[in-house]
């Protein structure tokens, strides 16, 4: 009996138990490493070596669809991947069920790099910020982003150590502005490493950000006369010192609500702004000027204060008088002078007082001809002392007259010697003049080489409109002396001697 259990055992244990293969069944997944980027589908291969699978599948949050299926094997399609996610691939046999997962990693390449300075015009030893971010990358821990000055790096900073919660794709440091950092160049380099997921490298840099430097430490400077005449043409300036860049400075002047067009010129840290202004409104006004570099602006005005002072009006009743004639001489002020002016007119008797006109009554002389009257008028403007003069000459008006200092009766010409004949006579209107002897008319423009035959007497005769003078002028014709004769003659001689040895002198040096 024991022998018949034995060999009962014995071949239960040599036939096959099918279901021992089943308990030995494996799940796989293809690919075993996903890397799936950011917005982009993934096709997942689910399958067993189960040779008569149960039901089989994935579990997923993301969105599948079932694309093919075998005896062993099932295939999905995974749409629209935005997050990291864990899949689970199941498969039963013969009632046991096995599963293995596959963790799906989304990147998105650094494709946006974005530079910021804080500020981007900065001051001398003032600090400033330079901050590098990517507004959409991932995986965060395989990033590494590269601050430049120019081509020196400033910072390098990986991600890879840092926690999850706290990752944010974004580097900053602070610098101290020095003069050689104007206009550097500041830019940014970001790399995604995915070459450990089999992703490979992706790189992408920032445009350049550029630094300005710049020392704005005064306020302007406007130089500008207190007081501006109406109507008038007045130069002011505005200045600012102690500024870098000097050319980059933008100026705006402006007298009250008028915009001037300054010129502007600089000359290492300084810079000049002129203006041609003409004030058209009488009162109180200001000038300001206006300096702005980069962010900064700064303001200076001044006020000024308008006046109206044309020159007094001189006035003479008779502008040609003649001679003999009693004539009046007023100066009175403008009328469109700001206040009342001190009126002193050249020859007045008396002062009159603010406001009253200034009068001269004078007997018109010939010796008057010619002669300049001025009026000075005196204004008090804003504590300060201003004047204007108006000038008016006087004409006379007499008949011709002839004057020994102009006209002498007595003329001696010398013999050989170019001549003209002296004569001018006075007059107004000036007098025409004419010369004859013996009725031939002396030709007074000409010079003439005097000879015996020009010693004789000539009647001249001046004449305009008022009447005519005539006179007689005797002219004399002489020899030279003899003593100047005898110079003459050795002068002669000497240069005669000089020019021989000279001569000889040019024929030895060149034969």
């Amino acid at each position: 009996m024991e022998m018949l259990l034995f060999g009962i055992w014995a071949l239960l244990v040599l036939i096959p138990d099918p279901g021992a293969s089943e308990e030995r069944f494996e799940v796989s997944v293809w690919p075993d490493q996903a890397l799936v980027k950011y917005g982009q589908s993934l096709t997942v291969n689910c399958s067993t070596t189960c040779p008569d699978p149960g039901p089989g599948g994935i579990e997923t949050l993301l969105k599948k669809t079932e694309v093919g299926k075998g005896p062993q094997w099932k295939k999905f399609l995974l749409e629209d991947v935005t997050q990291n996610s864990i899949l689970q691939c199941f498969f039963s046999c013969a009632g046991i069920q096995k599963d293995i997962n596959l963790g799906i990693t989304v990147y998105q390449p650094p494709e946006q790099v974005i530079v910021e300075l804080q500020p981007a015009w900065v001051a001398v030893d003032e600090a400033f910020t330079v901050t590098c971010r990517v507004p959409r990358v991932t995986p965060l821990e395989n990033l590494t982003l590269t601050l430049l000055q120019d081509d020196r790096e400033l910072r390098r900073k990986k991600f890879r150590s840092l926690a999850m919660a706290s990752q944010r794709a974004e580097v900053t440091i602070n610098v101290k502005a020095r003069w050689v950092d104007d206009r550097c160049n500041f830019s940014c380099r970001a790399e995604l490493d995915l070459n450990s997921r089999r992703g490979g490298l992706f790189h992408s840099s920032s445009a350049l950000q550029i630094l300005r430097i710049f020392e704005f430490p005064q306020s302007p400077q406007i130089r500008v006369s207190s007081l501006l005449e109406v109507g008038m043409a007045e130069t002011v300036s505005c200045k600012v010192a102690r500024v870098f860049p000097a050319e980059e400075v933008m100026i705006h002047m402006f007298l009250g609500d008028q915009e001037l067009s300054p010129f502007l010129f600089w000359e290492g840290d300084t810079i000049w702004a002129n203006a041609t202004i003409r004030a058209m409104e009488i009162g109180d006004q200001e000038l300001s000027c206006l300096a702005s570099l980069g962010p900064v602006e700064q303001k200076t005005s001044q006020p000024v204060y308008v006046y109206s002072f044309p020159p007094p009006i001189l006035e003479m009743d008779e502008m040609y008088p003649l001679a003999g004639t009693e004539i009046n001489v007023t100066c009175s002020g403008h009328i469109l002078t700001s206040f009342s002016p001190t009126l002193r007119l050249q020859g007045a008797p008396d002062l009159p007082a603010p406001g009253e006109p200034a009068w001269l009554s004078l007997n018109a002389s010939e010796e008057d001809d010619g002669r300049n009257l001025s009026c000075e008028a005196s204004l008090e403007v804003q504590g300060q002392q201003l004047s204007k003069t108006a000038v008016i000459q006087l004409h006379v008006l007499y008949k011709p007259r002839f004057e020994e200092s102009g006209c002498p009766g007595n003329q001696i010409w010398v013999e050989g010697m170019v001549q003209m004949l002296a004569c001018v006579p006075k007059g107004n209107p000036t007098p025409v003049l004419m010369c004859t002897w013996n009725g031939t008319v002396f030709d007074l423009e000409v010079p003439q080489k005097a000879t015996w035959n020009h010693s004789r007497t000539y009647c001249c005769t001046a004449t305009n409109q008022l009447g005519s003078v005539s006179k007689h002028i005797e002219v004399l014709v002489k020899g030279l002396d003899k003593g100047v004769s005898s110079i003459i003659l050795v002068i002669f001689r000497v240069a005669f001697v000089v020019g021989v040895i000279y001569m000889a002198l040019i024929r030895n040096i060149w034969p």
